[in-house]
């Protein structure tokens, strides 16, 4: 198994908390924990990242706490992913590769949501 170079970026910011927009009260959360491998968790880490709109609802999330389809309508009964990602009211499979492109990916969500409200970092 390859070694993520990046992994302990992302469990460095494990518990930040970071407002982005003063104004109007976006901001991140970043939860992201080492816990044995398993079936459901074979990275070995416990993670959810998320953005939140000023009234604390969760508009972007990428996380690996609960399953989800691997697709939706007649052949959603395939493999269930672990790794997704919540997009405003969707929740779709999430093809994690490592803490880097996990953070890159969460990052560019983030920006595209935001620009999507009008809100410029």
């Amino acid at each position: 198994m390859e070694v993520d170079r990046t992994l302990d970026t992302l469990l460095d910011l494990h518990g930040q908390v970071l407002v982005l927009d003063e104004k109007a009260q976006y901001w991140v959360k970043f939860i992201a924990r080492r816990v044995p491998a398993t079936a459901e968790k074979p990275h070995g880490i416990d993670y959810a990242l998320t953005l939140h709109g000023p009234d604390g609802a969760r508009l972007v999330g990428f996380d690996n706490a609960h399953s989800v389809p691997a697709s939706s309508g007649p052949g959603g009964k395939r493999p269930i992913a672990q790794d997704h990602k919540h997009r405003l009211r969707t929740i779709r499979p999430y093809d994690y590769r490592d803490a880097g492109g996990l953070l890159e990916d969460f990052w560019a969500e983030v920006e595209s949501v935001l620009k999507e409200k009008g809100v410029s970092l």
